[in-house]
């Protein structure tokens, strides 16, 4: 009882370890622009430069190790990472563009360059591997498949893959690297051994609950200025027969990250640029708060500077409530339309039969 009590608290102090926000954003793409994943970096060209986190960012953790910290020399190795989402969809989009001397990637196995992922978009934080479970005298399969990546994914994506799966997903979630969850494309024209350039387009699905089973899976939701954790390494093997020779450059100040999400970094999902928002515009959302009594609560999301509402509930009733709540006398489905003024001045939004109740 005195050990488990010791681990528990280990596991506690340890998960309650804030992740580092170092003031990373995640850049917000307009519906209407939602990235071809092609491998080509045309879709990215608008993201502005102070999105991109390139290696000046990235920690020696193998010489950390052996207490030679070195600096990346980027005529040997030179990455750029842009990171972006959509709203209203729980995706987290990457721009991995790289330059190295020596690409890696003939082996079939997990010798291969590599960027690895974590995300937590939840920021839950702790262990979520099963060697760092709470309770190690548990049987191995117990750890792993009840455990493993449950409520943060590791990704382990090959740079680039030939010939096998384009990522080892760290876990018993392999149904996380096929479509809907997730989509890969490559840019490159070199062999193993050689130099050049690669672009590797991709988007990935978060999830705050990721068992064996996408059954009972939960996907993280992702929403405007929501901080998520997300840190990465890279991973530089210059060798095929020599495992000693490789780099591990890391997003964040500690190696482990790979194995607890609390010692990772934080992104901020930003609203849209400025030039991709509308400066005044009408829009509203609701929910039906009870049916058995047709009570329905409408919530006003409009942009700009408003000064007065006006809501047509369909059924020949009106508020000039901002978020007002309305109970309709009969079952029915409705056109609701709220018009809203202001300096700039009006705006109108209607939605034809979402509001329906019985």
């Amino acid at each position: 009882m005195i050990r488990q009590a010791i681990l528990l608290a280990v596991f506690a102090c340890t998960a309650a370890t804030a992740q580092e926000d170092r003031g990373y954003k995640v850049y917000q793409f307009p519906a209407n622009q939602i990235p071809v994943i092609d491998g080509k970096a045309d879709d990215w060209r608008d993201v502005p430069a102070d999105y991109i986190v390139g290696t000046d960012q990235l920690r020696d953790d193998v010489g950390k190790a052996a207490g030679n910290l070195r600096k990346i020399d980027p005529k040997s190795l030179d990455v750029k990472v842009r990171v972006a989402w959509v709203k209203g969809l729980n995706r987290l989009y990457f721009l991995y563009e790289a330059w190295d001397d020596y690409w890696d990637f003939a082996d079939p196995g997990l010798h291969n360059d590599t960027f690895e992922i974590v995300v937590d978009a939840d920021l839950s934080g702790g262990p979520l591997i099963d060697t760092l479970h709470p309770n190690p005298s548990l049987p191995w399969s117990q750890r792993y498949f009840d455990y493993h990546g449950v409520h943060a994914q590791n990704y382990h994506i090959f740079m680039p893959a030939q010939g096998k799966d384009w990522a080892l997903l760290w876990g018993p979630q392999a149904w996380l690297k096929k479509l809907p969850y997730s989509n890969i494309a490559y840019a490159y024209d070199f062999k193993p051994g050689q130099p050049g350039k690669l672009t590797a387009e991709f988007w990935i699905t978060p999830f705050d609950y990721a068992g064996a089973d996408p059954a009972r899976a939960v996907e993280s939701v992702l929403r405007e200025n929501r901080k998520i954790g997300l840190t990465w390494a890279v991973i530089d093997y210059d060798d095929l027969k020599d495992e000693k020779k490789k780099g591990f450059w890391n997003l964040s100040d500690n190696r482990k990250m790979y194995g607890n999400s609390s010692l990772g970094t934080v992104f901020t999902l930003m609203p849209l640029e400025a030039q991709h928002r509308k400066a005044f515009e009408a829009q509203w959302s609701f929910i039906v708060t009870d049916m058995a009594r047709r009570q329905v609560t409408f919530r006003d999301e409009s942009v700009g500077p408003v000064e007065r509402w006006h809501w047509d509930f369909g059924d020949g009733t009106s508020s000039a409530e901002q978020h007002p709540v309305h109970r309709y006398r009969e079952a029915g489905k409705y056109l609701v339309v709220l018009t809203v003024e202001g300096p700039q001045g009006s705006s109108r939004m209607a939605k034809l039969w979402d509001v329906a109740v019985e």
